[in-house]
């Protein structure tokens, strides 16, 4: 059966203009039937009073399809995006983050990086620089596998865009828009390319990702520049497209190319910059084993009790990749609150949970940067099993049964939560059914998966998925399509079917000074010290 295309719909800065965007998109749908997302690029609020905004925000209006936007583009507007990792603004009104992947439940991959191009240090919090491009493009890139993305969503034009192809109009590409940009695109070879900001619309003919003779036929790229929503000279604010996920389509069928289609405006030709060398990629050190340092020094191999690595002819463990930015989770990083960390083992560590359902909550980390459960390496895997073996006979030595969980939703690196719940509190059963009765009141579809089947078997390497594990090994699984609820894990196990303490079902009311998590880490790891199956190897 042939796969049904997505049905997008794209718009350039709105500045503020809700009522007139979301007028025209109910039109629109009425007309041609209903789309499936609606992308902004460019500037989403603008210097207009709140008034209009506040009747979304309070959700006495809502938007009429679940829209995507990027971030601020001036000081003005940045008081809108509070989380920078992104967030709900609205009702159907979604702030993707500063940068990042967002990867749909049909496998549809969109990249998006907010703000404006800035070169000097400190950056505003309005724009983005060389290092957030260049973790982009190793995130994405760094697989022999990687052939490109699906859509590319940044405000600035990419600066060249204009050579090969047809006229740009009244804006030159030479001199406007933002080289980092272009120097992105050429490294993950959107198939569409979204930008606004210059309040002009500009399809640009389509170009080749490839060397013609050179190298195999790669899909051709789409640049579209939007002009801003309700423009007085009636300029192009919304575009509609459809598109099959690049993942699910044949070969052939991709690299097709159109009839009109161009050189790639980004490469060096006659006394033009090469647009490709203006952001080096960083250099990645080849002993860093087991996780990066995120500062500007080398990685260093490092093991938990300082006992040599294994033999030099035994198979090194594939590296993870780098992270986008600094990570609170990286052991290496110095973002870690390091106090909080009670063991650590070659691939993996234990830490307490900050502002924990009880003093016992821990996390199960990689050390080095994955994102999700998926995405781990074998001997990761291995260990991450070790430890869940090692607690759940801790717990249970304390009159505690364990409940894991896992939300790769809004999170940038793997975080297995580690709850113990007393026994006397309630049965695995109970657990089980607490969860499910509160899925299907948020309208959550919570599946019970085998016993000892693998989420890799369920889940593809970036898609957005929450998983619960009780102590008998079932697990239950939900496959996060649009928006989820971030506490929903905390709430289950703080309501009063489960621990009974509702109000502690947001960490950041249980957050306890420095001190006291000190001596409750200190504690941890001295009853843990019996378990600690890493002072055996």
């Amino acid at each position: 059966m042939a796969q049904k295309p997505l049905r997008l719909l794209a718009c350039g800065d709105v500045e503020g203009k809700f009522d007139v965007l979301f007028n025209r998109v109910r039109a629109i749908q009425k007309k041609s039937g209903n789309f499936d997302l609606l992308l902004c690029v460019g500037n989403f609020f603008g210097s207009t009073p709140d008034a209009e905004w506040e009747e979304y925000k309070t959700g006495i209006k809502k938007a009429p399809i679940q829209t995507y936007v990027l971030g601020a583009n001036n000081q003005e507007t940045v008081k809108y995006f509070q989380d920078a990792d992104g967030c709900e603004l609205a009702e159907n009104i979604t702030y993707l983050g500063r940068k990042g992947v967002f990867t749909g439940s049909s496998g549809l991959q969109i990249v998006y990086l907010s703000g404006t191009e800035s070169l000097t240090e400190p950056i505003p919090g309005y724009s983005f620089s060389p290092k957030d491009v260049s973790s982009l493009r190793t995130i994405l890139c760094s697989t022999s596998q990687f052939k490109g993305v699906d859509i590319l969503l940044t405000s600035p034009w990419p600066k060249y865009v204009g050579n090969f192809g047809n006229s740009s109009g009244e804006v030159d590409t030479k001199k406007c828009g933002s080289a980092l940009v272009s120097s992105l695109a050429t490294s993950l070879k959107p198939r569409y390319h979204f930008a606004a900001l210059e309040k002009s619309y500009y399809e640009r003919l389509p170009y080749r990702n490839h060397v013609v003779l050179q190298e195999n036929a790669q899909h051709a790229t789409r640049f579209i520049a939007l002009a801003n929503v309700g423009n007085p000279e009636k300029k192009k604010y919304l575009y509609a497209f459809s598109i099959i996920p690049m993942k699910l389509m044949d070969t052939a069928e991709l690299v097709k190319q159109p009839p009109d289609v161009t050189e790639n405006p980004y490469r060096k030709s006659g006394k033009e910059a090469s647009i490709g060398k203006q952001i080096p990629i960083p250099e990645e050190d080849s002993a860093c084993q087991f996780f990066f340092d995120l500062n500007e020094k080398q990685g260093r191999k490092r093991s938990s009790t300082g006992r040599d690595s294994k033999s030099p002819h035994s198979k090194q463990p594939r590296k993870p990749p780098q992270p986008p930015g600094p990570c609170w989770f990286c052991l290496a990083s110095p973002e870690v609150e390091k106090h909080l960390v009670v063991n650590i083992g070659t691939h993996c560590y234990l830490a307490l949970a900050k502002g924990g359902l009880s003093d016992d909550h821990v996390l199960i980390l990689p050390i080095g940067h994955y994102q999700s459960v998926v995405e781990l390496s074998a001997e990761v895997v291995e260990e991450v099993e070790k430890y869940k073996a090692t607690l759940r006979r801790f717990f249970k030595n304390r009159g505690k049964r364990c409940v894991l969980f896992e939300r790769n939703y809004k999170s940038h690196h793997l975080q297995l939560q580690v709850i113990p719940v007393p026994l006397s509190c309630c049965a695995t059963d109970d657990i089980k059914d607490a969860f499910i009765t509160q899925a299907q009141e948020q309208q959550l579809e919570l599946l019970e998966i085998p016993e000892h089947s693998d989420i890799k078997q369920i889940a593809q390497p970036g898609a957005a998925y929450f998983y619960v594990e009780l102590d008998t090994g079932e697990k239950l699984f939900h496959r996060i399509k649009k928006n989820f609820p971030l506490q929903f894990g905390r709430e289950v196990l703080a309501s009063e079917a489960i621990l009974n303490i509702p109000n502690k079902s947001d960490w950041r009311q249980c957050q306890i000074s420095k001190e006291e998590e000190e001596i409750l880490a200190r504690r941890f790891r001295k009853d843990f010290e019996p378990f600690d199956f890493t002072l055996d190897e």
